[in-house]
């Protein structure tokens, strides 16, 4: 008899612990503590680009090799020492005086942030099967926004109390709040359903869409086509949805007049949108397919970026912000969804992780070269028009699309 409330609803919830600490405090809140964390440091408009790019770059090594720590240590010993090491950087970054210093705390905080969410996805496909996939991954990915809603009002709220070290106090309280959240974690996760004596939330036995890419176990992910045209559309969303988070901030307090204040209701604006992200686009991508959930996702980001390039009134930059928020993390989820559509459960760990390498090459990229055309150019704008042309190719992309059960095997 299956139970009433499946275990793997409190891994998911663990799982979106994790996002909100591994991705929500340790990246996205970046973009919240840049304005008065450049000031104080005086980091040039590159300088601000390569910070995130080094966390970027941490975080692509980490891709690499967290499979492989993974497959040793097991993803919930992987995931709680990722986050201790996410939640110790912290603590440096926010004792750092130098460009220098900060660049090498947050390389070493992205390390630690490609530890937890690549394990995280594998773990969410073992213990949750395909019908219910695309919405697991979706409430996983909330985490980021309930993580942007805090610190677009606590950062505001530390620098208006502290003064002008405000921005260390922040650092400081996201590094206590991550550490406290490993606890958390440590004592939810499970290696798989077996652990638990459970089979996966949402497994039907006779459903052959369970059987999609068990066939293929003995058939290496890299020789399959489709992992390289997920990894190129992924590369994308990485390339653009960075380049928004990093910079929309100070684009505003720089370039716009806004005050900080001002500037941290719109972040939260964006983290508000973002809790539905997860779960209305995973659970369409479930209905629709993965392809048209990506479709109809980079189309509204596409719209996104246009309007913050534009220039257009502050109502336009609200409708920026809402239409970018509304579909923030989804993206994620699907591709979650989709490693384990593709190549099943056991081998969905080395699919995401690989795609992931991928985006994490568009994610190293998109902050220097948006922070280089900002400082020949004197404005974000035409970052803002570079990643609307990205994303109106990752629709193109997208939309060649086969499903699963219709590639050849």
């Amino acid at each position: 008899m299956k139970p009433r409330f499946h275990y793997g609803w409190l891994i998911v919830f663990a799982g979106m612990l994790c996002i909100f600490s591994c991705l929500g405090l340790a990246r996205f809140a970046f973009g919240m503590l840049l304005p008065s964390m450049s000031s104080a440091l005086k980091l040039t408009y590159s300088e601000m680009g390569f910070l995130s790019t080094g966390n970027f770059f941490g975080y692509l090594i980490s891709v690499i090799a967290s499979g492989y720590v993974s497959a040793r240590l097991g993803a919930r010993r992987t995931i709680v020492y990722a986050l201790l090491l996410i939640g110790s950087s912290m603590l440096f970054i926010a004792s750092s005086s130098s460009f220098a210093a900060s660049l090498v705390a947050y390389t070493i905080t992205g390390i630690g942030s490609g530890a937890v969410n690549v394990p995280m996805v594998g773990l969410i496909s073992t213990w949750v099967a395909k019908k219910k996939r695309g919405i697991a991954h979706g409430f996983v990915v909330i985490g980021s926004g309930f993580a942007i809603m805090l610190s677009g009002r606590v950062v505001p709220y530390m620098n208006n109390a502290v003064g002008d070290e405000g921005w260390r106090a922040s650092w400081i309280l996201l590094s206590v709040t991550t550490l406290f959240l490993s606890l958390v974690v440590l004592a939810i996760l499970r290696n798989s359903p077996k652990d638990k004596g459970l089979i996966p939330l949402g497994y039907e036995p006779d459903s052959s869409s369970e059987q999609v890419g068990i066939k293929d176990l003995k058939v290496s992910i890299y020789l399959k086509p489709v992992i390289y045209h997920l990894g190129v559309i992924y590369f994308l969303f990485g390339f653009t949805y960075v380049v928004y988070v990093t910079f929309i901030v100070t684009s505003l307090v720089r370039e716009r007049g806004f005050s900080e204040s001002v500037a941290g209701e719109f972040w939260a604006w964006i983290g508000f949108c973002g809790l539905f992200s997860g779960p209305v686009f995973g659970r369409i991508s479930d209905w629709l397919g993965r392809k048209w959930g990506l479709i109809i996702v980079f189309m509204l980001q596409t719209f996104s970026y246009l309007l913050a390039a534009s220039g257009l009134p502050g109502i336009y930059l609200y409708l920026s912000v809402a239409l970018f928020g509304i579909v923030a993390w989804s993206i994620p989820s699907i591709m979650g969804a989709a490693a384990g559509d593709y190549f099943g459960a056991a081998q969905a760990t080395a699919a995401f992780g690989f795609v992931t390498f991928i985006f994490g090459l568009g994610q190293v990229s998109g902050p220097a070269v948006a922070g280089a055309l900002a400082e020949m150019t004197g404005s974000f704008s035409s970052g803002f028009y570079l990643t609307a042309a990205c994303t109106a190719l990752a629709i193109v992309l997208a939309s060649f699309l086969k499903r699963p059960q219709d590639l050849e095997r």
